[in-house]
């Protein structure tokens, strides 16, 4: 399963660089994002490493869901896809 990054997790004066918001495809209701918590992210960087993350949670009602990773993500991550396994 593929999905997209979109967003650093943030608020208004905070980013987290390790916590990503990711869109994941054919998936549109946060019931079926539900299903995805638990599962493992991966991201491969331009230099062919793994940087691996887990789905902790659900962001808002359109289907996407929280990602943490095991160290913080480049900027460059953005809008990239990952492997949902």
């Amino acid at each position: 399963m593929e999905g997209l990054i979109v967003s650093f997790r943030r608020g208004r004066h905070t980013q987290y660089k390790n916590q990503m918001i990711i869109k994941v495809n054919n998936i549109d209701t946060k019931e079926k994002a539900k299903s995805l918590i638990g599962k493992k992210v991966i991201w491969v960087t331009p230099l062919k490493k793994e940087i691996k993350g887990i789905v902790t949670n659900t962001h808002g009602n359109k289907g996407l869901i929280k990602a943490r990773f095991e160290k913080g993500m480049p900027g460059q991550s953005l809008l990239k896809k990952v492997k949902i396994e």
